[in-house]
């Protein structure tokens, strides 16, 4: 049995051995990797997710039983010293030796660190492993405890470095990024992007230099104090990350004579192999056509390469050309970029998509005949990356007008093709490299049956997760090419979508979960995905409150408040349109000192609670409730807030009272229950103070009354509105925007916001305005008394829940006890209190 050794457990050396132990031949041979650092590999794309749970086990590529199930022997915190070349043989730091007939050299990359006078000072980290996050983690507490306002700079604007940024931002610091470049981002962006992507950052808090040459770093003691860029030119800081490249660990390779580059990396031919035969490297430490790759799917590829070169499969080799297309999110910000997005005029026209103040950045290069995308970049909605990709990446025909594939719908745009007229050789995955005719495949050949079974026979969409959107367009359209019915079925426990649900609740008029379960249902007793489902669907149509069937809702909407990561609740009182009396705000303050609640203004225009135990909830709700105070419903899937600015009440640019119909319009649909949550906004002028463009339902006064804006949302995939109505008067508004979300409440699926139903819709915008101003399908009329009703039968549910001693009974910490959790722990915050972190 030949030995092969795989030298670095990164992610491309775990890749090596799931790939390897995938082929038959796998038996033939032993496998044993190192890995330098003390756990098992580690999804490093994702590392800056460690600052949400601080879970490094939620990181794992997969744990280590994994290896020892699959024959692998892993060997973990033990560095390889040196390589042996004459006699095949590897010695470890701990001085131990083993035997090879393959060796592969996956030990990646380090950061770089510029030779910077005083780099070495006490408060500098490098942003690369766990290890340094735990290090940043531990001394940032440190700096807050002595200073609340304390500031950290990163060295470096690009992708690390933006993420660097989100950490220190994540870590309660003042976050700084420091360029050497006049522009973020130097290697993807173009300067116009840059700039956009800029403005974007900056309005979230982060704090740009560039154009910076660090001279030194400047400290006492041995602990860094501050950056010198020039005489006069000092930027104070107690912590600094940097992240200002990467080299390749190639020392293993170059102390053995293997060749390398000039500047680092171990070279290797289309095999993957390097200069000894017996020796393969991939990933960051490769040296392949003079290019170090930077990014994880050609290091998977190159680890699939060397796989089927080890097992005698030859044929198998790298392509000449490496597509560095990419599309990632920094900071809540889509970032992409494909084929050539830098492009000279000699060799094609670029056409450009500017929207500043909504952070947006479309670019796409085509050919001087008009005929061919040659690549682009997109900041601020990379909705589009992957048929813009596809279109490059097959040579597809584009519209004649190529500015259709970049401008909103509304302007002309979205002339995109079907994805079944894409190549069956398309690669839709290119982490694990699964083209368009495999995953079709899947489903013809009868392997799979939906999208659960694809990713499992394929495992698209397990990498980086940007082809998601894709495979499941994908999938679904070949299951109805066979004749196959899709249905959107909500879980094992019924054969029906979300639609179906509603209209049978809605005619048969069941009034309990149980009654919905055991007339439609497959038996069973429910489970989380469908009892939270058919709780919305009966609060839709009944106006029930989540008081009525507490046991099948979401945690949040069980206990009316949402829980936070230490197991207490924060309590989010409404606040109609963001207005609220001196005596109000003075009643927020007695009662938060009251309860020692930390207290914050959200984003939404009103006061968040935290840190109040379950016990607590009905009492601080009956003080609420005796001040004026209502649910604000932070917890359910529902009306949130309509955001306002103050209007033509103060502001000398006003147009109309903002307030005034923001306060109105969130006192009419308080306590709706939705697929998802639902956020409003009212500016009183075209200059947009209450961000309405960013809300499912969006007005701004212009002269001769209101434009309506409607599908917009944040959150993870943030969406633009698009413009519905213009000059409409205020019971239009109201008539319009009943009708939009009765239709959106009855069809949408569960979890789906209104920009994600609406951009599906078939028709798209000018399919509602047909429906909704038109009334096409003669049902607007019954969407407004279904709304009306829904109005009509409003109830707070803090106020049920307090008067009804049965449903007092589940705000207890134990069923069996009255005493209250005495393992809560929190620390000091800014003249406040926060969880303690967890270890």
């Amino acid at each position: 049995m030949k030995t092969i050794l795989v030298v670095g457990n990164g992610m491309v050396g775990y890749k090596f051995c799931e790939k390897f132990v995938a082929k038959e031949e796998s038996k033939q041979y032993k496998l044993i990797v190192f890995g330098e650092e003390p756990r098992p590999a580690y999804d490093r794309v994702h590392l800056s997710e460690f600052f949400e749970n601080q879970d490094a086990k939620a990181l794992e590529m997969a744990p280590a039983e994994w290896y020892a199930e699959n024959g692998i022997e892993l060997i973990v915190d033990e560095r390889v010293a040196d390589i042996h070349r004459t006699n095949k043989t590897i010695t470890t730091a701990k001085d131990r030796e083993f035997s090879y007939d393959y060796l592969v050299l996956a030990t990646g990359s380090s950061a770089f660190v510029p030779p910077i006078k005083g780099v070495e000072k006490e408060g500098v980290f490098v942003y690369r492993t766990i290890e340094d996050l735990e290090g940043m983690l531990a001394y940032a507490a440190k700096l807050k405890a002595k200073n609340p306002n304390a500031k950290a700079a990163v060295l470096g604007g690009g992708l690390l470095g933006l993420e660097a940024g989100k950490a220190v931002m994540d870590m309660g610091l003042e976050p700084h990024i420091v360029e050497f470049a006049p522009k973020l981002m130097p290697r993807q962006l173009d300067s116009r992007s840059s700039q956009v992507l800029q403005l974007k950052l900056e309005s979230i808090g982060l704090n740009i230099h560039l154009s910076k040459a660090t001279n030194q770093i400047l400290g006492d003691d041995g602990y860094i104090t501050g950056m010198e860029f020039g005489e006069d030119d000092v930027l104070d800081v107690e912590m600094l990350v940097v992240s200002a490249g990467i080299r390749p660990r190639d020392e293993l390779g170059k102390n053995s004579g293997l060749e390398v580059g000039v500047r680092g990396g171990i070279v290797v031919d289309n095999k993957m192999q390097t200069s000894d035969s017996n020796i393969y490297a991939i990933g960051e430490i490769a040296l392949y056509n003079q290019m170090i790759y930077g990014l994880v799917a050609p290091g998977y590829d190159m680890a699939g390469v060397a796989v089927d070169q080890i097992i005698g499969k030859t044929e198998t080799i790298m392509p000449d050309e490496i597509d560095m297309s990419t599309k990632l999110k920094l900071i809540g910000v889509d970032v992409a970029s494909f084929g050539e997005p830098f492009m000279p005029a000699a060799k094609g026209h670029s056409i450009i998509f500017e929207n500043k103040t909504q952070h947006l950045y479309k670019r796409i290069n085509v050919s001087l005949d008009g005929k061919e995308l040659l690549g682009g970049i997109l900041v601020g909605d990379a909705s589009d990356y992957s048929m813009l990709h596809q279109i490059y990446l097959n040579g597809m025909p584009i519209p004649e007008d190529p500015a259709q594939l970049i401008l909103p719908a509304g302007e002309g745009g979205g002339s995109f093709g079907d994805v079944m007229d894409l190549p069956d050789e398309a690669q839709i995955c290119s982490c694990e490299n699964v083209t368009k005719g495999q995953i079709c495949g899947t489903i013809e050949s009868g392997e799979s049956k939906d999208l659960a079974d694809v990713v499992s026979c394929t495992k698209a969409g397990t990498g980086c997760g940007g082809c998601k959107p894709m495979v499941k367009d994908l999938t679904e359209a070949t299951l109805k090419s066979l004749g196959i019915e899709v249905k959107d079925s909500i879980c094992e426990h019924f054969d029906l979508n979300r639609q179906d649900l509603y209209k049978i609740i809605q005619v048969k008029g069941y009034k309990t979960f149980n009654e919905v379960l055991d007339n439609h249902g497959n038996g069973g007793h429910g489970c989380e995905l469908c009892k939270p489902v058919v709780a919305s669907l009966m609060a839709s149509i009944n106006a029930d409150t989540a008081n009525k069937e507490y046991a099948i809702q979401d945690s949040n909407d069980r206990f009316l408040a949402n829980i936070q990561r230490n197991g207490t609740y924060s309590v989010v009182p409404r606040v109609p349109g963001g207005e609220i009396t001196p005596d109000k705000l003075i009643a927020l303050g007695e009662i938060a000192k009251k309860y020692d609640l930390y207290t914050k203004v959200t984003g939404g225009v009103r006061i968040d609670l935290f840190g109040a135990t379950l016990n607590q909830l009905p009492l601080i709700w009956k003080d609420l409730i005796d001040h004026g105070f209502e649910s604000g419903h932070a917890y359910g899937k529902s009306l949130r807030t309509v955001k306002t600015c103050v209007g033509s009440t103060w502001c000398r640019y006003g147009m109309d009272e903002s307030v005034s119909f923001g306060i109105e319009l969130e006192n009419r649909y308080r306590g709706i229950r939705a697929p998802h949550k639902i956020k409003g906004g009212v500016s009183g002028c075209i200059r947009e103070c209450a961000e309405a463009r960013g809300k499912d339902f969006g007005l701004i006064a212009v002269e001769g009354g209101w434009n309506l804006y409607l599908g917009g949302n944040g959150g993870a995939t943030p969406r633009h509105a698009e413009l519905f109505a213009e000059q409409i008067d205020n019971e239009t508004v109201i008539k319009y925007i009943d009708r939009y979300l009765m239709l959106y409440m009855r069809t949408a699926k569960p979890l789906q916001r209104t920009a994600a139903w609406q951009e599906r819709l078939e028709g798209g915008l000018n399919y509602l305005k047909e429906v909704i101003i038109d009334d096409k399908l003669g049902i607007a009329e019954d969407l407004e008394n279904e709304m009306q009703t829904l109005v009509n039968k409003f109830e707070c549910e803090w106020t049920q829940a307090i008067n009804d001693p049965e449903m007092m009974k589940r705000f207890n910490h134990f069923v069996n006890s009255e005493e209250e959790d005495d393992n809560l722990v929190f620390v000091p915050l800014r003249e406040q209190k926060m969880p303690e972190k967890w270890v």
